[in-house]
């Protein structure tokens, strides 16, 4: 019997959100379980009521995306947790391949490559990981020294991790994903890259990436300032090894 998977979806007032809804509902895999949670949206609720007999729809106050992560992580039932952002797509294969390719690596979690895609849904690029960093373990944790390098969206999590990592840091309002990453390579788990690219990752106008520019260098700065001398420790373990 195949792992169930849950499909967590963020949503707060984006006018994507019906077309992330669909790419998840249009897997070629089964089970999953999509779990939509609205973060006291204002705007676009309407897009979602033709997807409610499909889906499980979570509405909670605004508080950012690390808080509507692990609301949805905690209503999930599946083995395996996905995240997509409201204005990114999953391309058909992305579970399916996701899965067997985690059972192949006996990994607790993974991330693959991606696209870029603009507001229509037309790809800007293809394969937008830079595989020359992601090839070798150590050149992989080098680069969390400078950026972050991998995609929220192309991660795959088996639920057993949150166990020991815990969820999602709320304090972070834009940069809790990296901290994830960075608990995850600290307690030692295999973080492997499947080189397909599985999702569309939207880039348009709107995105918090831009608004919040200047907020997110910020944060990003004290995040990793908090990190780098245990990666570094851990990097030259490895080298020394």
């Amino acid at each position: 019997m195949r792992p169930m998977v849950t499909v967590v979806i963020p949503f707060y007032n984006c006018p994507y959100v019906d077309q992330a809804v669909r790419s998840a509902l249009e897997q070629s895999y089964n089970p999953i379980e999509i779990i939509v949670v609205d973060d006291g949206s204002t705007q676009f609720a309407d897009r979602l009521a033709p997807f409610h007999p499909y889906i499980h729809y979570l509405g909670k106050a605004n508080g950012g995306t690390a808080t509507a992560l692990n609301h949805g992580i905690r209503h999930a039932s599946g083995e395996y947790i996905a995240w997509l952002s409201s204005d990114d797509i999953f391309y058909r294969d992305k579970i399916h391949n996701q899965v067997h390719f985690m059972q192949e690596q006996q990994a607790l979690i993974s991330h693959s490559n991606f696209n870029y895609i603009d507001a229509h849904s037309e790809v800007t690029k293809y394969a937008a990981a830079p595989l020359s960093v992601l090839q070798s373990v150590v050149d992989f944790y080098r680069c969390f020294l400078n950026a972050n390098p991998v995609n929220g969206c192309t991660v795959m999590i088996k639920r057993d991790l949150f166990n020991t990592v815990g969820l999602f840091d709320e304090s972070l309002p834009y940069t809790h994903d990296v901290d994830f990453w960075y608990r995850v390579i600290q307690r030692g788990f295999n973080f492997p890259f499947l080189n397909e690219s599985l999702v569309g990752y939207r880039w348009h106008e709107a995105m918090g990436t831009l608004i919040h520019k200047e907020k997110i260098n910020h944060e990003y700065a004290c995040t990793q300032a908090r990190y780098r001398d245990p990666l570094m420790q851990i990097i030259s373990q490895l080298y020394i090894g």
